[in-house]
């Protein structure tokens, strides 16, 4: 039995790992019963419009204050493999030299 391609981004190249399609392309993972809901995705746009996924990389387009410490976040800095999610910071990522933190994508642009 052929594997699907992927709901999200139509790939060929999905995988199954423990019942569940995994696309090496976009990083997007369901199962048969989620199968249809990928038009329920979070949607989540930079600073320029354009559409994020997850596993995106962006780029910082702001100096940002970082709470909690005396440095700062300078415009420019890049950072891969973001995650979506929820609330008013809708990015989670780790940033080298930071660790972990959350983002407002209304600071980034897409690279």
């Amino acid at each position: 039995m052929p594997l699907p391609h992927c709901p999200k981004c139509n790939s060929e190249y999905t995988y199954e790992d423990n019942g569940v399609y995994i696309c090496p392309e976009c990083a997007y993972e369901w199962n048969d019963a989620t199968a249809g809901e990928a038009d329920d995705q979070l949607i989540v746009k930079d600073a320029n419009g354009n559409l994020l996924i997850d596993g995106d990389s962006v780029t910082v387009v702001k100096d940002l204050k970082v709470k909690g410490s005396s440095s700062m976040l300078k415009i420019g800095t890049k950072v891969k493999n973001i995650r979506l999610v929820e609330g008013d910071h809708n990015i989670d990522c780790k940033i080298d030299g930071f660790g972990p933190m959350k983002l407002k994508s209304e600071f980034v642009k897409k690279n």
